[in-house]
Parts: structure tokens; sequence; C-alpha cells
């Protein structure tokens, strides 16, 4: 091959090489973003409180009681935030649990099941960090993030 070859060949290697980088690059970016914009979120179900206690990879907090029916939580994995909703099927909270005020921030985590305010309805906290409300036999929990969000992804 002549040296003008050689150099077609590097050349269109190169150019092929940009391209692939280029498509592989906006994949990428694509998912960053979306990651970015999802905030690492896991979201579990469960049947019973008892069965999202025995999930290790999650582990439902302890007040939840085990009689808790229809368990749905959304999990932020970069950090502490949780959002949490169960059916009480005549439970009680514990006697831990103890009367206070809405938290100071709202969820960034959504859900379908989460209604848009909740947080602005809780009067009670379990475990120090956990904000609680009911409406009817739903118990809906939040917890707010402690750990600084911004670059995670």
């Amino acid at each position: 091959m002549n040296l003008i070859g050689k150099r077609t060949v590097r050349v269109g290697a190169a150019v092929a090489g940009v391209a692939v980088a280029s498509t592989l690059a906006g994949c990428g970016l694509s998912e960053a973003v979306t990651e970015k914009a999802n905030g690492h979120v896991k979201a579990v179900d469960y049947r019973t409180g008892t069965e999202g206690k025995a999930d290790k990879d999650v582990q439902l907090p302890g007040w939840v009681p085990d009689q808790a029916q229809s368990v749905s939580e959304a999990i932020r994995t970069t950090g502490s935030e949780r959002i949490l909703r169960y059916t009480a099927a005549g439970t009680k909270l514990p006697g831990t649990c103890l009367p206070s005020a809405a938290p100071k921030t709202a969820p960034t985590l959504t859900a379908d099941w989460w209604p848009n305010g909740q947080e602005t309805k809780t009067t009670t906290i379990c475990d120090a960090v956990w904000h609680i409300s009911t409406d009817g036999t739903t118990v809906y929990a939040y917890k707010p993030e402690t750990i600084d969000q911004r670059g995670a992804n």
C-alpha cells in the first residue's frame, strides 16, 4: 500500500472511531442525564411488613408493623431519602413514635402512590427521622434527605 493509501485508511479509521465514540458518548450522556434526573431511585413493593423486613437489601424500618399490608417504598440509593406507604390493617404505630410538626423540606422522590404535598400532613415522627401521616387506613411516611445530592449521579 502506498503512502496515500495508508493515510486514507488512517483517516477513515479515525473518522469511524470518532463516529463510534460520539454515538457511545451520546448514549452515555443520555443515560447519565436520565439517571441524574431519576436520582438513583429503587422502588420496592411487599405484601406485608414482615416480608419487607426480611429483604436484607432494603429492609423496612422497624416501626412498620409486621402485619402492614400492600407496602410500597421508593428509596434514593445515593442518599437517605425515602417515601413509604402501607395499609395499616388494624395495626398501630409503636409507642416510640411521637407527635411532631411536618418536615421543613419536601421530598424530591415521587411515586404514583404518593399524593403531592402528603409530607405537609405529617403529625407523627418515628425513629427521629420518619415523618408519618395517615389517610383512613393508609399510612404515609417520609424520611428527608440528609446527604448532599449535588453532583450525585
